[in-house]
């Protein structure tokens, strides 16, 4: 549970670092932005698509993602 913490507090400091809504990121990505808000809260963890779709719009890998 720790790492969808992490996940979700990445997240949403790499969107508001890049000026971007919750809305932006989901359109970016193609999901709802209920799915999107979902992984901010830690409800939900992203497919492996849209986790990397995450890391190429915020520029980090993977692995900073959930650290």
């Amino acid at each position: 549970m720790e790492e969808l913490y992490n996940l979700a507090g990445n997240l949403k400091r790499l969107r508001t670092k890049y000026h971007l809504t919750q809305q932006n990121v989901a359109d970016e990505i193609g999901i709802s932005c209920q799915s999107y808000q979902a992984y901010e809260w830690g409800v939900s963890v992203p497919t492996l698509k849209h986790f990397i779709q995450l890391a190429k719009l915020f520029e980090v890998s993977l692995d900073e993602l959930i650290q």
